[in-house]
């Protein structure tokens, strides 16, 4: 099982990112995936889900209307949307997946966002 997230970078305020989860060796439309981020100094944080086959979605306060999770079955990948961004969105964003007790994280990318 392998999660490889890419899309990281430096941004603007105001700017857009697209953050990508490439999962190997599971079906990510089975799982519970995940984006999580970990600012500086602070403890990771849940960003958003999406479920199952169904593909439900939720996201923490902070991001909502402003970030999207979305699933590729056919690519077997999870991405997520990041508009309006603020340097507070600055952080390493993570994926995980976790069905049945069992879950898995990605190595993480950078986010930042500065002028």
């Amino acid at each position: 099982v392998q999660l490889v997230e890419s899309g990281g970078g430096l941004v603007e305020p105001g700017g857009s990112l697209r953050l990508s989860c490439a999962a190997s060796g599971f079906t990510v439309s089975t799982y519970v995936m995940s984006w999580y981020r970990q600012a500086p100094g602070k403890e990771r944080e849940l960003v958003a889900r999406i479920f199952g086959a169904g593909g439900s979605t939720d996201y923490a306060d902070s991001m909502k209307g402003r970030f999207t999770v979305s699933r590729d079955n056919g690519k077997n990948t999870v991405d997520l949307q990041m508009n309006s961004l603020e340097p507070e969105d600055t952080g390493v964003y993570y994926c995980k997946a976790v069905r049945l007790g069992r879950q898995y994280w990605g190595q993480g990318t950078q986010v930042t966002v500065s002028s």
